[in-house]
This record gives structure tokens, C-alpha cells and sequence, in this order.
């Protein structure tokens, strides 16, 4: 990592739900000491609307925000980089460091379910990233 504020760089396949929780999260948690941003492979159409929702609950809106698609300067200006799902392809090679993390499916997308997903997630920042 740089002297300056890292960048960690969420990334799903649709940057819909996983990723755009993950940076919302980061956002959340450690305030300034990061810079936090989200995209996908095959970006959506919209955020998922229980990830908004549940991102609400703690006093985000993030509804604006757009889906967007990852971009090889994405990844050369990451200094960490977090696929949300292990095996994702990726256009390039990321510069910064990559984890890659795992979590089961909600049963359903709908608030109640992903609940336990957005504390997971929580979680996992609190000791991967919060702790370097």
C-alpha cells in the first residue's frame, strides 16, 4: 500500500449486490482511512434493492449509485482489490494486493435475507482490512 489513502476496489459479477455492500461497508466503517469503490463483470441495471435497503438501515442511501463495469485502470490503481466471489475473471492482472472472499447466497434478495449477508461482510472488513 501507498503513503497515502488506500483504495480497495469491490468487485462482483453485476456490482448490484456483493460489491456494492462491500464498499458501502467500508465506507461506513473505516471513514477516511480508506477510499472504497465497487464495480462487476456484466454490470446491472441497478443497485439490488434489499442491499440498498439494508444499507439504509445504518443511515447510507446508496440507491443512486450506478452498476458500473471494471476497468483495467480499476485495477492498476487498486492497492486491494476484493473479488466477492472466488474465481472471477478479470480483464487484467490488479496491481495491489487481491483477497478473495466467499459468502453463501441469501435464500432470497430481499432484506430480511440479506441481513445476515451485510453481516458477514461487515465482519470480514472488520478483520481483513480494518486490522492492515
Amino acid at each position: 500500500m501507498t503513503d497515502a489513502t488506500p483504495t480497495v476496489l469491490f468487485i462482483c459479477q453485476h456490482n448490484a449486490g456483493r460489491s456494492q455492500l462491500g464498499a458501502a461497508l467500508l465506507e461506513h466503517l473505516a471513514g477516511d482511512r480508506f477510499g472504497a469503490t465497487s464495480a462487476g463483470l456484466s454490470p446491472a441495471d441497478e443497485v439490488n434493492p434489499a442491499v440498498a435497503a439494508t444499507i439504509a438501515e445504518l443511515g447510507m442511501d446508496i440507491t443512486a449509485r450506478a452498476p458500473r463495469a471494471v476497468t483495467v485502470e480499476d485495477l492498476d490503481t487498486a492497492d486491494i482489490v476484493v473479488l466477492m466471489k472466488p474465481g472471477l475473471t478479470l480483464p487484467s492482472t490488479p496491481r495491489g494486493d487481491v483477497l478473495e472472499w466467499s459468502f453463501p447466497n441469501p435464500e432470497s434478495w430481499d432484506a430480511e435475507a440479506v441481513r445476515p449477508l451485510r453481516q458477514a461482510v461487515s465482519e470480514k472488513i472488520q478483520t481483513t482490512l480494518l486490522n492492515r
